[in-house]
């Protein structure tokens, strides 16, 4: 309760006792601070390492899980060793165990690795310029990918930064994130995979300023990741848009732009589908230094999306995340700041004046929103670029050690 200024009160018992013919018969009411009480925050757990697959001789990228298998990608040139390798991981155990490894052609850096939902094709981004590209596999085994295609020239020669795998109105579609080059600017091309060794393009649209980062896809909107121009939410056949003549319905401009990825949220406990995580990269030095934040957006008017909060680790950025919906778990990969864990169910945009930033957005750390970190196996610096919540297990991929595999939370 806020305390009553003692000359203020003194003043107020005099005058009640006569000090004035004007005086009023009873004494001011005390102020009450209406200030809601909250509960204390849930203590922030540290993640069990349960087991690590080391790549020493690359820089590991991305990371995919199916089942009892594992993919990861690798990146750029480490001691003359070129990124052109993904890796194929038995995780039927906690230590992941290497089986095979399958060799891109042409190939010296890579990105995405997605493995289609009936399990039988898995694309691989080439973001080598001149020679990118996507590679497409066969999945009859998923231990033993066997090459379709590798892509050469066209639309996609100077590198694919992502390819993400969905199914639209039961088609199965790659949508490839092209980075500018020689004059070309950015753009999304979109492949249609019925037959995955002839991909057929059904839309190529220039897309992001200067660049185009990632794509989300689910019941029929399309969220694309524009760098500086932001979040794009399209209609690819929600109402009446379609895969080959999507349809703008609004744009999101999250605060500091650097516009990376996008997961839209769907909490089974509130129902709720109106946020947006999307993902800020920042600058940063491989093995050392990173920045960004998480942002929260409000897209129940598609047409007018608000940014409702932000969660920011100081010294340390945000990359890509996963999230385990039937929990309320944000799992984000933060670089050297290795894994941040985010309670994401119920109301996000909702918070007092003490949980809000300078500008307005609620913190979603002051909320008490984080829940877990996880540093890798500790006793090493880590650089954590990917990582994959699914029901076999939580998995990393750390550019510097290779594939971890960590406890996750439960509530």
């Amino acid at each position: 309760m806020t305390s009553f200024p003692r000359a203020l009160l003194a003043v107020a018992l005099l005058t009640a006792c006569g000090g004035s013919s004007d005086a009023p018969t009873q004494a001011p009411r005390v102020p009450v601070d209406t200030t809601p009480v909250l509960p204390p925050a849930p203590p922030v757990r540290v993640l069990g390492h349960l087991g690590q697959g080391n790549v020493p001789e690359r820089y590991t990228a991305e990371v995919w899980v199916r089942g009892s298998t594992a993919y990861t990608t690798t990146w750029g040139n480490r001691a003359g060793v070129r990124g052109n390798a993904v890796k194929i991981w038995d995780v039927s155990a906690n230590q992941p165990r290497l089986v095979d490894s399958v060799i891109v052609a042409n190939a010296t850096t890579l990105g995405d690795v997605h493995v289609s939902d009936d399990g039988t094709v898995m694309v691989v981004a080439i973001e080598s310029n001149p020679n990118g590209g996507i590679a497409l596999y066969a999945m009859t085994n998923p231990r033993a990918p066997q090459l379709l295609l590798r892509t050469t020239g066209g639309a996609l020669q100077y590198g694919v930064h992502t390819a993400e795998l969905a199914r639209v109105n039961g088609v199965l579609y790659a949508f490839c994130s092209v980075d500018p080059g020689n004059g070309v600017p950015a753009r999304l091309v979109v492949l249609d995979l019925t037959v995955p060794a002839s991909p057929r393009t059904v839309w190529s649209q220039a897309l992001g300023a200067p660049l185009m980062h990632d794509v989300f896809v689910r019941d029929g909107l399309l969220f694309t990741a524009e760098w500086g121009d932001g979040v794009g939410i399209w209609d690819i056949g929600a109402q009446g848009g379609s895969v080959a003549a999507p349809r703008l319905l609004g744009r999101a401009r999250t605060i500091g732009g650097q516009t990376h990825n996008v997961w839209w949220l769907h909490d089974p406990a509130t129902g709720h589908r109106k946020y947006l995580l999307v993902g800020q990269e920042g600058p940063g030095a491989l093995g050392s230094s990173s920045a960004g934040d998480v942002h929260v957006v409000d897209i129940s008017v598609p047409s007018a999306p608000v940014e409702v909060a932000v969660y920011t680790v100081p010294g340390v950025g945000a990359h890509n995340f996963s999230v385990d919906e039937a929990q309320g778990f944000a799992y984000v990969a933060y670089y050297n700041g290795g894994v941040r864990v985010l309670d994401v169910r119920g109301d996000l945009g909702t918070c007092t004046a003490a949980q809000k930033t300078s500008d307005g957005r609620c913190d979603l750390t002051s909320m008490g929103r984080e829940r877990a970190t996880y540093a890798g196996p500790g006793g090493v610096p880590v650089y954590v670029w990917g990582i994959h919540w699914s029901a076999s297990g939580l998995f990393a991929s750390d550019m510097l050690n290779g594939l971890l595999r960590a406890g996750p939370v439960a509530r």
